[in-house]
């Protein structure tokens, strides 16, 4: 991925383009790069800010949806973003969740991909095996319709990333958090013009759970990618960005909120 990373005060982040600020957030083995496709597709419209969340870094007892949460509202006030169209993928949906509800005035348009927050099957139901190459192999490749999508790249990082006792620990806390913190109750507070895009072949956050939150969520646009699992920003980006280009052009800022 050939975009600069800016480090400042703390944060690792990519900043691409001029215009609308698209807050982008990644998932729980996420990297900047879940993203690329987003940053080429919309960097000659839009601003494109990805903060790499410090998921193996953080304090242990803050190592959490909250935690994370209060990252990135740092992060936000660094900077003095305003007027964002926050997406988050899996965790980084959750977390967009819960930031959205905390901070109303500074969230003007959300869109969730896979995310968590109602019902995950993470690590395709088991937590993180250290030492074993095949299996967490398998598990990356259980994240994607077409196991090929899983590039050796990645399957690699993830594999360095479970064989550090530290970032384990702080993967099960973040995943025990995210799975006892089920929002349900609280999206239906959700005001913003919403937009669901889910894989229908999504095995960790399955169809039904788009369903769930396109019911929770007044107002909410739902769209599924076939032949596609958990990250259709990486496994079908052109659909993704048409999807998510066409619904950012007929929900513009500024409009009366639910006026779609």
């Amino acid at each position: 991925m050939n975009y600069q990373i800016h480090e400042g005060n703390g944060y690792k982040y990519i900043d691409e383009g001029k215009g609308e600020i698209l807050l982008l957030l990644h998932g729980l083995f996420g990297a900047l790069s879940n993203w690329e496709g987003v940053i080429e597709g919309f960097k000659s419209h839009y601003r494109v800010i990805i903060p790499m969340m410090p998921i193996y870094t953080m304090p242990i007892t803050k190592a959490g949806c909250e935690g994370l949460n209060e990252y990135i509202e740092g992060f936000v006030a660094w900077k003095g973003l305003e007027n964002l169209t926050l997406l988050g993928n899996s965790l980084g949906g959750h977390v967009g969740l819960i930031f959205t509800l905390k901070n109303p005035s500074k969230v003007k348009r959300l869109v969730l991909t896979g995310s968590s927050g109602l019902f995950e099957n993470g690590m395709g139901g088991s937590y993180p095996k250290r030492g074993s190459y095949e299996y967490i192999k398998e598990r990356v490749e259980y994240t994607f319709y077409d196991p090929k999508t899983a590039s050796k790249d990645l399957i690699d990082e993830v594999f360095e990333i479970t064989n550090s006792a530290q970032k384990v620990i702080r993967i099960i806390s973040i995943a025990k958090s995210a799975q006892r913190n089920n929002m349900a109750k609280d999206v239906v507070r959700i005001k913003v013009p919403t937009l669901l895009v889910w894989g229908l072949n999504d095995t960790i956050t399955p169809p039904q759970v788009g369903h769930e939150f396109n019911r929770l969520i007044e107002g909410s646009e739902l769209h599924f990618i076939d032949k596609c699992c958990h990250a259709p920003m990486m496994e079908r980006p052109e659909q993704f960005n048409k999807i998510l280009n066409n619904w950012l052009e007929k929900t513009p800022i500024g409009v009366p909120e639910m006026a779609y």
